[in-house]
């Protein structure tokens, strides 16, 4: 009885394995399985210091657009990887970390460190406080751990919906151009990389745009997402409100179009990606720079300082104030992407493979020969750095295309840290600011070890770089890659190679040798030295190299994890005071009887503090409107979509006495009919104990124009 059981079940084992076989033989070598989710990781949007500019003042103080995880799972059966897209200044070491711990404990060893890749836009519109070294945390006053739980939380719901929707689905590509939407922020640094190399390229930006599209097997569409370099700093430095700049603009605009003008940001089944490439000296700022006072004075382009010597200089967006640069910038991307995606006809076929490795920046070696020695560094920061870009200008006399160093400055930097003769023959010719590399009080200043990345899907490899490159510097890795991918002898379809920057960690720039020699922003914020570019092309390499030999390359080295010695000096919440004889939720300035479309409804309420609950997968307002048909309101709007804003107002300096306005500027399109307004918040009493109110506005009138 045994012997037949055991034959009976080795018949099924058999069976099985035959089936399979055919099925794998009958299934279109062309078809993934794709998923796509999209969850909300918005930040504390009230006193919480913006990352990006590294301005003390810049605080949160309401919300624009809600910053969102898009994900997108590819699986050929035997692999699989995710790639996200977050709207956020930069990814965080721990917060990839925490991610891959949450996704473990959900899905078993499915998305590992291995083949999730977390990419952010850069948007310098969001709440920072959540990496991990200390430099990127002094202007926020130490670890946020709210904006921390945000992108945590909501990058692994993105996973989790993407891995809950997978289905059979094909996955094209294509490629244009952006034309008008970018310019280089230091020309004269681009201008020192070699003349028959510039001459290669149309223009000193990237103007290519790779998109993807994903489809399901009836070909319906599921998803994009597109590689373009291109800063998102149309919002400058005096904004307040949370927004994911021109490319979260961008990526609301895509998603109204696929998923119905009805749709709610972040509800809608069809997700898009406006993802990061190569933009390191890239400015969305395409009038250029001019000197603020007086507009007949002349910017001197090596330092970026007006010729007065009084200020310096700022660029400038194509629209009339920030908010229009914004959706100008997202627009042409928009414009380009729609066109793409409706235009490709092209597939990716073939494996899925991913490759990850931890490397030591600060300690690479580079000889040619025994008498030529060229290795990486110790991180460093150079003058140039305190001087900003045109973007954003730093603070006190720092000048861009700084190469020596100042006698006053050198005190100070001797009573911080004065950096070893070593360090500044390392990275010479940066006169050195900050020598982070060798502070340690009270923990690392800048990362050493840092993660290096490739996903290959069929013949799209994306380089997952750990940091925000320079135009050229993202050309020559390109190409050195491609080049690897090309010439092997076990891969035959040409490769389309795409970078992702600013992926897994942050450990600021990378620029050409030549670039850095100038000591432009880009430069001096270097961290490794001069021949930085030069390592990660060799890494890069060697990863596509083991990648097609399918070779393991071990994981012997992993970067510190400092999240348990983080240290906030930022202050809670204490409590929400309000006025004797007054509510929570009430109105302090109403809605006007009636509004013509075009025009601008401005409500604002009595309100506890937003720290009180982030809303996330939720919203402080609604716009709604009356629905004859089935005698409810309908929500229109929320505070993720463009037309509104909520702003909010501390009315106390020692309590949190405040006050929320909404305003919402009424589309064209907008149905006439009845409408209101409604703000949701929390309040948090003298026992700490948060509860929720409600607040509405009077009922409007919105008629044709």
């Amino acid at each position: 009885m045994a012997l037949k059981n055991f034959i009976l079940k080795s018949v099924v084992i058999c069976l099985i394995i035959v089936i399979s076989h055919i099925c794998a033989a009958d299934r279109d070598p062309e078809l993934y399985d794709i998923g796509v989710g999209i969850a909300d990781v918005t930040g504390p949007a009230a006193e919480i210091n913006m990352m990006g500019y590294a301005k003390m003042a810049q605080l949160t103080k309401g919300i624009h657009i809600r910053q969102y995880s898009r994900a997108f799972i590819i699986s050929d059966n035997s692999s699989r990887v995710v790639i996200i897209t977050i709207d956020a200044g930069m990814v965080s070491h721990i917060v990839k970390a925490e991610v891959v711990k949450a996704l473990r404990e959900k899905f078993g060893d499915t998305y590992t460190d291995d083949n999730v890749l977390i990419t952010a836009t850069h948007t310098h519109a969001t709440p920072g406080g959540y990496l991990q070294y200390l430099l990127y945390l002094i202007p926020s006053q130490g670890f946020i751990r709210q904006t921390f739980f945000s992108l945590v939380q909501g990058i692994v719901k993105s996973v989790e919906r993407a891995n809950n929707n997978l289905q059979p689905g094909y996955v094209y590509w294509n490629v244009g151009q952006v034309n008008n939407a970018s310019i280089n922020r230091s020309p004269t640094a681009y201008l020192n990389n070699p003349p028959e190399e510039r001459e290669r390229f149309g223009s000193n930006v990237d103007k290519t745009m790779f998109l993807v599209k994903f489809t399901d097997a009836n070909e319906k569409p599921l998803g994009m997402i597109n590689w373009f370099a291109v800063h998102p700093t149309s919002m400058n430095s005096s904004n307040h409100l949370i927004s994911g700049d021109n490319k979260g603009a961008a990526s609301l605009m895509f998603e109204e179009a696929v998923n119905g003008y009805s749709a709610l940001p972040g509800k809608g089944p069809f997700v898009a990606a406006f993802a990061q490439a190569n933009a390191g000296d890239v400015s969305p700022n395409i009038l250029g720079s001019h000197c603020p006072s007086d507009p007949n004075d002349v910017c001197d382009i090596e330092t970026s300082t007006c010729r007065s010597g009084k200020e310096r200089c700022i660029a400038l967006g194509p629209g009339k104030d920030m908010f229009e640069s914004t959706w100008i910038i997202g627009r042409r991307q928009y414009d380009t992407a729609m066109a793409l995606f409706e235009s490709a006809t092209e597939r990716l076929r073939g494996p899925v493979l991913f490759i990850h490795q931890y490397i030591d920046m600060s300690n690479i070696e580079l000889s040619d020969n025994e008498t030529i020695r060229r290795t990486t560094c110790k991180p460093a920061m150079g003058y140039s750095f305190a001087a900003g870009t045109i973007d954003c200008p730093g603070e006190f006399d720092f000048l861009q295309g700084t190469t020596k160093s100042s006698t006053l400055w050198n005190i100070v930097i001797d009573f911080i840290r004065r950096p070893s003769k070593a360090l500044k023959q390392c990275h010479f010719p940066k006169p050195i600011l900050l020598a982070t590399g060798e502070m340690s009080l009270p923990y690392k200043w800048q990362p050493d070890v840092v993660p290096t990345q490739i996903l290959k899907i069929g013949n799209l490899a994306i380089l997952g770089i750990p940091a925000e490159i320079t135009t050229m510097a993202g050309r020559r890795l390109r190409s050195s890659v491609k080049k690897v991918f090309d010439e092997s002898n076990y891969h035959s379809d040409d490769t389309n190679v795409v970078i992702a920057s600013l992926s897994n960690a942050y450990s600021s720039y990378v620029s050409t040798y030549e670039e850095y020699q100038v000591q432009r922003y880009e430069g001096a914020s270097t961290l490794y030295g001069p021949h930085t570019l030069e390592a990660y092309i060799h890494q890069y390499e060697m990863l596509a190299d083991n990648m097609l030999l399918r070779n393991d390359i071990g994981h012997d080295l992993q970067p510190v994890d400092l999240l348990n010695q983080q240290m906030s000096f930022k202050l809670n919440v204490m409590f929400d005071g309000i006025r004797r004889g007054k509510n929570f939720g009430d109105v302090a300035e109403d809605a006007q009887p009636e509004y013509t479309v075009g025009s601008t409804v401005k409500v604002s309420f009595i309100s506890g503090h937003p720290r009180n609950d982030m809303m996330l997968e939720r919203t402080f307002l609604t716009v709604e409107r009356w629905n004859n048909a089935t005698e409810h309101w309908d929500v229109i709007a929320t505070d993720g979509n463009w037309e509104t804003k909520y702003y909010w107002q501390r009315k106390n300096t020692l309590i949190a006495d405040s006050l929320s306005t909404i305003t919402w500027d009424i589309p064209l399109t907008t149905k006439p009919g009845r409408y209101r307004i409604r703000h949701f918040g929390n309040s948090k009493n003298i026992l700490q104990i948060i509860k929720p109110y409600i607040g509405s506005s009077r009922e409007f009138n919105v008629v044709s124009s």
